[in-house]
């Protein structure tokens, strides 16, 4: 049975996050395309313009330049096509109103980026569980 994966948007600002999520990614063998927005302006345009496939899931940073994580959860839950995509929040972010106003606006869970790449790992695993029983 030949199954289409589940794209997946990674909006994040830091290069090195980046890197970490794609090695982590290939660590748990995740073939899942994995498009990259560095920001919440690129991403709204990546996702209005069709400029990549409507991902199932999206990996969103809180504290990013031009838009905020939270300001473009609040555009995307707004926007008719966009707003029933599941979103990550992974992020440094430890303050109590991003993560109030992130569960608010309905994201499936909030990571705090750990220290270690290890810890990453259990973390990118975890999604993983959660975006199989999206292929399903």
């Amino acid at each position: 049975m030949n199954q289409k994966l589940v794209n997946i948007l990674l909006v994040e600002d830091d290069e090195v996050d980046v890197m970490n999520v794609k090695r982590a990614f290939s660590k748990n063998n995740i073939m899942n395309p994995l498009f990259v927005a560095g920001n919440g302006v690129e991403a709204l345009e990546m996702l209005e313009n069709h400029i990549i496939p409507l991902p199932k899931i999206i990996i969103l940073d809180i504290n990013m330049p031009k838009m905020n994580g939270i300001e473009f959860l609040k555009i995307m839950r707004e926007n008719e096509i966009l707003k029933n995509i599941s979103v990550f929040v992974m992020t440094t972010s430890n303050e109590d109103s991003d993560k109030i106003n992130a569960y608010n606006l309905n994201v499936a869970g909030y990571i705090l980026k750990p220290l270690s790449f290890e810890k990453f790992l259990t973390s990118v695993a975890t999604l993983k569980n959660f975006w199989q029983l999206c292929e399903l």
